[in-house]
């Protein structure tokens, strides 16, 4: 049994997620809570929501013990991209790159 959740279009680019979700792959979810409640990046931020909603998706939905829960896959993946222009020398546009990402986790119970 396994519960899920999937946070899209954040505005925030899939590289940077990652770095964070790499923190919290395969850990306990209160390790995984703990993780991100000292960890200094804003993506930290939004994975807690999502550790939260797939914690409670397990418990409601699926009626799994939430102490023995643990973070089984955290993956990343890229939305689509915001594309903004600058003015640039000599008259020409200089093209930003605005990403966004569809952050899923899924949480199981230990066996």
């Amino acid at each position: 049994m396994e519960a899920k959740a999937i946070a899209k279009y954040v505005r925030m680019s899939p590289s940077k997620v990652g770095v964070v979700l790499d923190l919290i792959r395969d850990k306990n979810v209160n390790e995984a809570f703990a993780v991100l409640q000292y960890t200094p990046k804003d993506a930290a931020e939004v994975i807690n929501k999502v550790l939260k909603s797939a914690v409670a998706n397990a418990e409601n939905n699926m009626n799994l013990d939430v102490n023995r829960l643990f973070v089984a896959e955290a993956y990343v993946g890229q939305g689509p991209t915001l594309k903004r222009f600058r003015p640039h020398a000599q008259g020409r546009a200089f093209r930003i790159n605005k990403r966004t990402s569809h952050i899923t986790l899924v949480v199981k119970e230990r066996a």
